[in-house]
């Protein structure tokens, strides 16, 4: 069931303006809703808000106030269970990229409805589906989904510039004003408080907690990292002579290599348990070693990596026994002309050349992008209520190029942020999902940044971690999506008690 609010005017409803005259002031452009969801526990009474909210600078001028200025106007769409209780949990979530709407953790894993896709080997044809999420997260806490600038229906206000948004700082400014007024205008300063980042957006969530915690003093019960990037060094191949990305993906390769038959005779466990303990142990040396490594030694490491990869000991040696991560997807099934997913090794499709470097696109990112666009782009109008002519940006190209000005000379890091605030917190609790065929952040590099932090032993114990047989999107593989449900709606239920 549904009753829609009409939306306020806004100065962006219909499109961008096309007249010399200064154009109208900004104003809140939402839709209310309500709905019911059926659940094991029960049915959920719950009304969904969408829209945009204007967000606006404080201006001061030598001194004086003068004000407020519109500066964005950000999309967002929440759910609050019927009953206003001030006390219940929250959590506001949203995607990476950066350039990346948040309708990922939304209509995949989270909120009252979701794509129904199929699976890899198993895609449904377009249209696809939308269904009830009877495993929502709306059960134990209400939620909040959260479309950074330019992505979603998120933009600069007319004559604004996008790009003053496009940047580890800004970008965690504007979030947390959102987070802040919501929470503000809700009267939820009394309800525990979660965040949910997916890929950058763990990233951006563990900054944030620091920046809430810092600038408002709102201070967190959780944060939720799925498929987490917090030390961007971790995975890169391309920084000026570093082996660690080369040893910290190489788990991931087994898992994939496993999964398309090229390691016959040994479970996805035996696999996993032997990749990670030579990359932990025996690959870090062999690397280190460079030209000094022994031709014994060589053939031996090259005879190792070969059979943990599938790649054949003639690739791994021509590689110099460094195997980067986009040459793997496009050299692993190229005898049979195909590549596998990047986000999710599980996929695999034609490959455009049979002699490419590397994979020309990614198979698994080819297979999602459509069924959450048709999802969504249905969802938000025949079910929310809501219209807005603009497209409705599922990943944005034009927040690039990120701007890292913070971190110049160095690797973007921010695990002491992290470190800050579960010092300043200790109740603060971490959960940290991972997805073995994850080609994008793969397991054992978070699993090493975690392992890093520096943090005394009462404080490493608040971080806890749970796995899947998925990648990036471990939701997309059904089994991972019902488990990963259930151990989220424990990890609130669990840390929201006083």
């Amino acid at each position: 069931m549904s009753e829609h609010t009409d939306p306020a005017p806004s100065s962006s409803a219909g499109a961008a303006a096309t007249t010399t005259q200064t154009p109208a002031e900004p104003v809140d452009d939402l839709v209310s809703s309500r709905h019911q969801l059926v659940t094991d526990g029960g049915t959920l009474d719950y009304t969904a808000v969408t829209g945009r909210i204007v967000l606006r600078d404080e201006v001061h001028e030598d001194g004086t106030f003068k004000g407020f200025k519109p500066k964005a106007e950000i999309s967002i769409t929440s759910y609050v269970l019927d009953g206003d209780d001030p006390s219940r949990p929250v959590t506001f979530a949203f995607n990476g990229g950066p350039g990346s709407s948040s309708v990922w953790l939304h209509l995949g894993l989270l909120g009252p409805r979701r794509v129904v896709m199929g699976d890899a080997g198993d895609l449904r044809p377009p249209p696809y589906g939308l269904a009830d999420n009877a495993e929502s997260l709306l059960a134990v806490s209400d939620l909040v989904f959260i479309d950074p600038v330019s992505t979603g229906y998120s933009r600069a206000v007319v004559e604004g510039k996008p790009d003053a948004f496009h940047g580890y700082t800004a970008d965690i400014e504007s979030v947390g004003e959102v987070i802040r007024m919501w929470t503000n205008r809700h009267r939820r300063w009394m309800s525990p408080k979660f965040l949910a980042g997916e890929s950058y957006g763990t990233l951006r969530a563990a900054a944030l907690a620091d920046h809430l915690q810092s600038r408002h003093a709102m201070y967190l019960n959780g944060l939720m990292l799925i498929s987490s990037v917090l030390d961007l060094s971790s995975i890169d191949f391309h920084q000026q002579r570093n082996d660690r990305a080369h040893a910290l993906y190489l788990p991931t390769y087994a898992a994939i290599a496993h999964y398309h038959g090229r390691i016959p005779g040994s479970t996805l466990a035996e696999v996993l348990a032997e990749a990670e303990a030579y990359a932990t142990r025996e690959y870090p040396y062999v690397l280190a070693r460079g030209n000094r490594l022994g031709s014994e030694e060589r053939a031996a490491a090259v005879q190792r990596l070969a059979a943990l990869t599938g790649l054949s000991e003639e690739y791994v040696d021509r590689a110099d026994l460094r195997i980067e991560h986009w040459r793997f997807f496009g050299e692993l099934l190229r005898d049979e002309r195909r590549t596998v997913g990047r986000l999710d090794g599980r996929f695999s499709g034609p490959a455009a050349s049979a002699i490419a470097e590397h994979m020309d696109a990614d198979p698994s990112m080819d297979a999602i992008c459509g069924p959450y666009a048709a999802a969504f782009n249905h969802y938000v109008r025949a079910e929310l209520g809501y219209e807005n002519d603009l497209p409705y940006e599922q990943l944005s190209r034009r927040v690039q190029p990120w701007s890292y000005k913070e971190f110049e000379g160095r690797p973007v890091d921010v695990t002491p942020r992290l470190e800050r605030a579960m010092r300043q917190n200790p109740h603060l609790r971490v959960h940290v999902a991972y997805g073995y065929y994850d080609g994008a952040t793969p397991h054992l590099a978070a699993e090493d940044v975690v392992a890093h932090l520096q943090l005394p032993a009462e404080l490493q114990a608040n971080i806890e971690h749970a796995y899947y047989e998925a990648g990036h999107m471990m939701y997309v593989h059904e089994p991972s999506r019902l488990q990963q449900s259930r151990d989220l709606a424990d990890f609130v239920t669990r840390h929201s008690a006083g």
